[in-house]
């Protein structure tokens, strides 16, 4: 081999050598682009995943929101009609113990009278299984939220103070906290 064979030999080989730096390079960046798009696709998928939880959370967070209301409209119709079925009887009850007072100022036959207490009595005991607390209350301060003034009349007592109950002349009924019919009532001047 002469020097020119070996000049054009080694020009070849360094021909090949620069074509397949060439190529790596080329190779290397064709990868480099492939992880980037590939990290660019995670932080997507990332992304994504974030707001599918998120979403889930606020649908988790509304179901919650959805149980406890439809459990406290539940409870609330249940009192609303627990109030209603015992206001109805309530009518009843005002003319029994009427009925009752009645006897008794009439000197009725004991045994007339022994039926209508024990009668009265059951009815008193299902109001108060029910939480129903009877209104009755005479020389307590007048209170709007508890008590309706059919009347107001200077007391025979001149120590009462103004605005206190003197009569009631029908009873008032709460469950609680809550008044399901106010008592009537006479207050003093």
């Amino acid at each position: 081999m002469n020097k020119n064979d070996e000049n054009q030999t080694v020009e070849e080989q360094e021909l090949s050598a620069e074509k397949n730096e060439t190529k790596d390079t080329e190779l290397i960046q064709e990868q480099m682009q492939l992880i980037r798009k590939q990290e660019e696709e995670i932080e997507n998928l990332r992304e994504e995943v974030e707001n599918v939880k998120e979403a889930q959370l606020r649908k988790a967070a509304e179901m919650e929101n959805m149980r406890k209301r439809l459990e406290r409209e539940r409870i609330q119709t249940f009192e609303n009609a627990r109030r209603a079925a015992v206001e109805s009887f309530l009518p009843v009850n005002d003319d029994l113990l009427r009925t009752l007072k009645a006897m008794e100022e009439a000197d009725a036959e004991p045994t007339y009278l022994d039926g209508i207490r024990m009668v009265a009595k059951k009815f008193d005991d299902v109001l108060q299984k029910y939480g129903v607390e009877r209104i009755d209350e005479e020389g307590v301060p007048f209170d709007v939220d508890l008590h309706d003034a059919m009347l107001r009349q200077k007391p025979e007592d001149e120590s009462i103070e103004s605005g206190t109950v003197l009569q009631i002349l029908e009873n008032g009924y709460r469950i609680g906290d809550k008044t399901i019919r106010h008592a009537k009532v006479i207050v003093s001047e």
